[in-house]
């Protein structure tokens, strides 16, 4: 297995190399998903790559966020110069990015980063039709779902293995975004989730939404032996002697074939952890026991950490083993030649050797001489020599035929390979529909639909799966009732593997009733849409915030997709549209889909069928949590989204289709505010948000 560390600086580049990685990943300029870390300058990046390849490490660039059509140049220059100083492969999130990447650089690899939330099978085998060579997976999927997606995967897998747990699903976070437009899914968390927060009529704080630190030691050979191709450790904000320990044992457990042992668990609990570790993804076993905090006043172990600094600092630790052999025969001249681990082969050649006329050379001098590789990165592990006796040469020029193959593997190892290279064209704009958008309606639940609302005129209505599936005669009353209406399933965002034959059943039902639309929340659910002959329509979850995006995805074969309501209005108004778009107009806005269930953590009980909670922050605003499909949940903005008064700011955005998404409101309140919408008046609720269409998020 490839052990991937993190480099957020040309310091902590050199920590993961001499500690051992196989690989590091690291982020240029400000399109990557840790903005904040110090990263790497253009020069940086050019000797941290010629560097890496010199000591056999390869070299991922994450230019995993979501981009806007004006970031599109930057992404096309910073893939350009990967491609051309020898970047191994670029980790991507948005889909028009890949896009970019592929037709730009087609002969560089792409690898699906976490931020792609690929969970499943499904997911999997879209990434690889998009031209994705690995895939980086959910990290809340249990050893189950791991081992079946390892038997059938067509790419590489890559996992974490250590470091920080977002309590969201990674690209369907939303919290720190509409809390202070710093978005996660553009490199900028602010990590709200690591807050205190307090439940109604409760005294006290508590930390619902920090989950303790992941660490997979102990499960490394079976990782190994379900076929696992890559073990990533987080942390590219962390300070380069934790990436040095971290690494260091991982590597070591590794190499020796074996797991960390109870001294080195020790040390990566002191380099950090939040109260300990957690396995409980892993393990299939959620709870309360998962989360932790880091203690205000927790110091890092400067004695270890002056242990790793001294270590990376020191000379090469990382040798590569290569293969030196020398030939010495009369009337030829003297031969060197350097094999290394990747295949490359060097030899030179110097003056014809002389009979000797004292000491001639013997075997074990040329030996000798060979085996004298300190100062570069290489150690002799194979001698082959060649020597006839009776011949004389100096030893010198055979420390010059050393020197010179040594260097030309140099050469060799940091030449950048040929790559084709493809100029950035920008997309072309398609200004999408000039009418006034037409409404489709999203409800939570069966109950909040009613024939007034429907009256009012929506275009498509959506229903989750299993509302469908408990509703279905009532539902197909409706249908039939008013064809005008198209009628849609909305998918869960998240479906294990083994969850598919629930979600199946759930479409049959909903087909059966009348059901023609498919609102789908991942790229991976669009092949179940299409067998079960419904159209599919986009969710937010997919992330469209650019033009090339929108190409993506319309010849994906998306009838519809929603905009990422992260945009302002002014870009979603300069986007291309090849397909219909929908807006979120209004609604609680979700800002978190948790596989772990924190209101049954915290002694709130199981709320999967009727109930609901109510977390606040320390501010006293308040956040819905509503339980989700497969018992998971849901957090929510506690003030809806509202802009029926703003009606002329985005009718001209050339939408398709505004939507309105209705959570706890009952069906009178669901239909006073469709006729507000239509009309384009009428107050608000007491407490309101314009959500991010002005403001915008960083």
């Amino acid at each position: 297995m490839e052990l991937l560390a993190p480099a957020g600086s040309p310091e902590a580049l050199r920590a993961a190399v001499q500690a051992g990685a196989d690989a590091v990943y690291l982020g240029f300029g400000p399109l990557n998903a840790r903005r904040n870390a110090k990263n790497f300058s253009r020069e940086e990046l050019e000797e941290g790559v010629s560097y890496c390849h010199l000591q056999g490490t390869r070299v991922y660039l994450t230019l995993n966020t979501l981009l806007t059509d004006r970031e599109l140049p930057l992404a096309a220059e910073t893939a350009a110069l990967a491609n051309e100083i020898g970047v191994d492969a670029i980790l991507v999130q948005d889909l028009g990015v890949a896009k970019l990447v592929r037709e730009t650089c087609p002969d560089m690899e792409v690898h699906a980063s976490t931020q792609m939330t690929v969970h499943n099978l499904d997911g999997i085998l879209a990434c690889a039709d998009l031209g994705m060579t690995r895939v980086v997976l959910s990290r809340e999927l249990p050893r189950s779902e791991i081992e079946g997606l390892c038997r059938k995967s067509p790419v590489e897998l890559e996992l974490f293995v250590h470091g920080a747990l977002c309590m969201a699903y990674s690209g369907q976070c939303f919290l720190s975004a509409l809390l202070g437009g710093r978005s996660g899914n553009r490199g900028l968390c602010a990590q709200p989730c690591r807050l205190a927060y307090g439940w109604p009529g409760e005294k006290g704080t508590c930390h619902p939404l920090s989950l303790k630190d992941l660490s997979l030691a102990g499960e490394l050979k079976e990782l190994e032996e379900m076929g696992i191709a890559c073990l990533k450790i987080e942390g590219r904000m962390k300070r380069a002697e934790y990436v040095s320990v971290v690494t260091g044992i991982y590597a070591a457990a590794l190499r020796e074939g074996r797991e960390p042992r109870p001294q080195e668990l020790a040390q990566l609990e002191a380099a950090f952890s939040r109260q300990g570790f957690t396995q409980g993804y892993y393990a299939d076993r959620k709870g309360p026991e998962m989360f932790g905090i880091r203690k205000e006043g927790t110091r890092d172990p400067e004695d270890l950490f002056a242990q790793a600094r001294q270590f990376y600092g020191r000379g090469e630790h990382k040798l590569s083993p290569v293969t030196l052999s020398a030939t010495l025969r009369q009337g030829q001249p003297l031969t060197v030649t350097a094999q290394d681990d990747q295949g490359h082969t060097v030899t030179a050649q110097g003056a014809e050797p002389q009979p000797a006329r004292t000491r001639p050379v013997t075997r074990e001098q040329l030996e000798q001489q060979l085996r004298k590789t300190g100062g570069t990165v290489y150690q002799a592990a194979a001698l082959d020599v060649q020597a006839e006796e009776g011949l004389s040469v100096p030893l010198s020029a055979v420390n010059g035929l050393r020197r010179q193959v040594l260097e030309g593997l140099d050469q060799a190892r940091t030449q950048v390979p040929p790559r084709r290279q493809v100029p950035f064209q920008p997309p072309g704009k398609e200004k999408g529909s000039r009418e006034t958008p037409a409404f489709s309606l999203s409800f939570r639940r069966f109950s909040q639909l009613s024939r007034s609302c429907l009256e009012e005129g929506p275009k498509l209505v959506y229903l989750p799966s299993q509302e469908w599936a408990g509703h279905g005669e009532e539902l197909a009353r409706w249908v039939e009732a008013f064809p005008e209406i198209s009628f849609g399933v909305t998918f869960p965002r998240v479906v294990w593997d083994r969850e598919l034959p629930r979600l199946r059943k759930e479409l049959e039902e909903a087909k059966k009733a009348g059901a023609t639309q498919a609102l789908l929340g991942h790229v991976s659910q669009l092949a179940l849409a299409r067998e079960f002959g419904l159209v599919p329509r986009g969710d937010f979850g997919l992330g469209l915030l650019n033009s090339l995006t929108a190409q993506e995805l319309a010849v994906l074969g998306f009838a519809s997709a929603t905009v990422s309501f992260e945009g302002k209005f002014g870009q979603i108004r300069d986007l291309n549209k090849p397909l219909e778009t929908e807006l979120l107009v209004y609604g609680h806005l979700p800002l978190m889909l948790m596989e772990n269930c924190i209101m049954k953590n915290w002694g709130k009980g199981c709320h999967c069928e009727s109930g609901t909670q109510i977390l606040r922050d320390r501010k006293g605003e308040s956040f819905p949590v509503e339980s989700a499909w497969g018992c998971r949940n849901e957090l929510f903005n506690g003030k809806a989204l509202w802009l029926a008064d703003k009606k002329a700011d985005w009718t001209g955005l050339g939408v398709t289709y505004a939507r309105l998404s209705f959570l706890r409101e009952d069906a009178q309140t669901c239909a006073a505010i469709f006729r507000a919408y239509r009309k384009g008046e009428g107050e608000g609720p007491d407490q309101f948000t314009r959500g991010l269409y002005y403001r915008g998020v960083e």
